[in-house]
């Protein structure tokens, strides 16, 4: 099951898998592909993506939240999924912010995702 918002420029999902996960994830940033479907220099907007990853850290590292926060090791599957990331546990869920580009046609997106296990 997937709910789904967009307002402003800002999207925002929860998702419920059928493991029992949950996530909630928000785009913090979105460089869409140009009209081709393709972007000139795929690289350069990836080092677009980690200077905003880079501006938004500290919303997360600065925030009151940020004295619970424990710094979590990146996986295997973080380094498929994300471009470059920082990931942190909180009370049993894990806090993920990062850069992802989901597929060669999608924009790429810095993304902020709260991911609870089922207890």
């Amino acid at each position: 099951m997937e709910t789904s918002w967009d307002k402003d420029g800002i999207g925002a999902w929860i998702r419920t898998f059928s493991s029992g996960t949950v996530t909630v994830s928000f785009t913090v940033w979105i460089r869409d592909v140009d009209a081709s479907g393709y972007f000139d220099d795929v690289e350069a907007v990836y080092e677009e993506g980690e200077q905003a990853l880079a501006r938004f850290l500290p919303e997360i590292e600065n925030s009151a939240l940020a004295a619970h926060l424990a710094e979590a090791e990146q996986t295997a599957d973080d380094e498929d999924e994300f471009i470059a990331l920082r990931k942190w546990t909180l009370d049993g869920r894990t806090l993920t912010a990062g850069v992802v580009q989901p597929d060669a046609d999608l924009p790429v997106m810095v993304v902020v995702a709260l991911e609870a296990e089922p207890a």
